[in-house]
């Protein structure tokens, strides 16, 4: 499985004059710096919580639609319409069961904007967007076949599906405040201490518990 950014969000959650409000600084000498320390702080939320904020648009790659196998003593293949008159000797063969449940990375899922896939010939073709339903509600979003039918069969190669979806929020308005203050504070972190390593003072610096936490909310867990 890969996963390509194909377009960047056109603004960070934060803006430049709200950073610098924040970090009281009132000069614009350092706007490009306190700009990338934005872009930093966000990618690093975006990393802690799973998901995205600001809209953005995905490729994921998969090397196969899902399926899942049961191996019995002698290997074989039962096709999914040759279930019912294997299923009595189901433990001499290896069967192959289509699977549906497809988990789309970085919530909040906003659409599907296509699904393609190598056929076992080799061609790349497109899904009608009628053999498909999104689920955006879900967290992380779900793609399954339409009711009543399955993944087409792909080619074996890596990457034989690839699945172009829109995610985030929406616009910077709409991420929620406490993703925005986390980044903020994080931003104030990077901006005073410049350096990789920290240069031993007689200054004790200790970390805030609560920082942290602010993003709690918004984690996504359970998912690999």
């Amino acid at each position: 499985m890969g996963i390509r950014l194909t377009q960047a969000p056109a603004e960070e959650p934060v803006t430049v004059d709200e950073a610098k409000l924040h970090l009281r600084v009132t000069d614009s000498g350092e706007d490009a710096l306190i700009a990338m320390l934005i872009s930093a702080a966000r990618v690093h939320a975006e990393n802690v919580c799973r998901r995205v904020f600001v809209t953005q648009k995905w490729d994921l790659f998969l090397d196969a639609f899902p399926f899942y196998t049961y191996y019995g003593v002698i290997p074989g293949y039962v096709p999914v319409d040759q279930l019912p008159s294997a299923w009595m000797t189901m433990r001499n063969y290896a069967v192959r069961f289509r699977g549906s449940k497809i988990d789309i990375p970085f919530p909040r899922l906003q659409s599907v904007d296509a699904v393609k896939y190598i056929d076992t010939s080799g061609v790349t073709r497109t899904l009608d967007p009628s053999a498909y339903v999104v689920d955006p509600i879900s967290e992380p979003g779900v793609l399954t076949p339409a009711t009543g039918t399955y993944w087409p069969d792909t080619q074996n190669t890596t990457n034989a599906v690839q699945i172009s979806f829109t995610a985030g929020y929406g616009d910077a308005v709409d991420v929620p405040a406490g993703i925005k203050s986390w980044i903020l504070l994080r931003v104030g972190a990077l901006y005073e201490n410049r350096e990789e390593v920290s240069v031993a003072t007689r200054v004790t610096v200790q970390e805030l518990p609560y920082v942290d936490t602010l993003l709690d909310p918004y984690r996504i867990m359970g998912y690999a």
